[in-house]
């Protein structure tokens, strides 16, 4: 019996190197195509004519998510200092009760920003439905991505991948055992990304009509 499981055991142990030595590639790909492109001081970012601003809940159980909150004074702080003109707002809209866009929205309203700089994406489910949506139904296709620094490397990835020209504000991330957890399961998104793009041909789930953003702020490419 023993002569049959050594080998088993064997397989299993490389199968399983090899999946993490997969997961860890892939990992780092995504971080080596964005280098140059994520920006962690509003200060320094180029000026793009719209944020596209990634949803995530407010609040966790009863307490105010930082991830979200980091999102949200980003937000403010581009448009104070003129980096953006309009705002696009990202997220799911899984019943009236929890609607990642209406909540950014209320939010950006009170820190000041006009309604009419505010446009919202109810379809924003995952970050490749955000990416795609801001360029096919928003017809935006130079805009900065508000969101955590482990966020935009995949967020980039997705835009490089559709020919999109997108940088990055990196926001902070929470320190202890919920930003290691997060982490853990973007290393995974991220595989999960890669299957999406270059093996399934994953589309957003829904499109639609047409929406225009008129951002009256400048653009600029990048050209790195």
């Amino acid at each position: 019996m023993m002569r049959y499981l050594r080998p088993l055991l064997i397989t299993l142990i490389v199968l399983v190197i090899l999946l993490g030595l997969t997961i860890f590639s892939i990992d780092q790909w995504m971080a080596s195509r964005a280098a140059g492109r994520i920006y962690d001081d509003v200060a320094q970012i180029p000026p793009r004519g719209v944020a596209l601003v990634l949803g995530t809940s407010k609040y966790i159980g009863r307490n105010l998510n930082p991830f979200y909150q980091y999102r949200i004074d980003a937000a403010r702080e581009l448009y104070r200092q003129r980096k953006v003109d309009a705002f696009l707002l990202s997220g799911d809209n899984a019943h009236r009760s929890y609607n990642e866009p209406i909540t950014m929205r209320r939010d950006l309203l009170a820190a000041g920003i006009p309604g009419d700089k505010i446009h919202l994406d109810y379809a924003g489910f995952r970050t490749l439905d955000s990416i795609v949506r801001a360029k096919e139904v928003f017809e935006t296709n130079h805009f900065v991505v508000v969101s955590q620094g482990f966020h935009c490397e995949r967020a980039l990835f997705i835009a490089d991948y559709k020919e999109i020209d997108a940088i990055c504000l990196a926001v902070p991330s929470p320190d202890g055992s919920a930003g290691r957890k997060i982490r853990i399961r973007e290393a995974f998104a991220r595989v999960k990304a890669v299957l999406d793009l270059y093996f399934t041909d994953q589309q957003p789930k829904f499109l639609g009509p047409k929406v225009p953003i008129d951002a009256d702020g400048p653009q600029t490419p990048n050209t790195q």
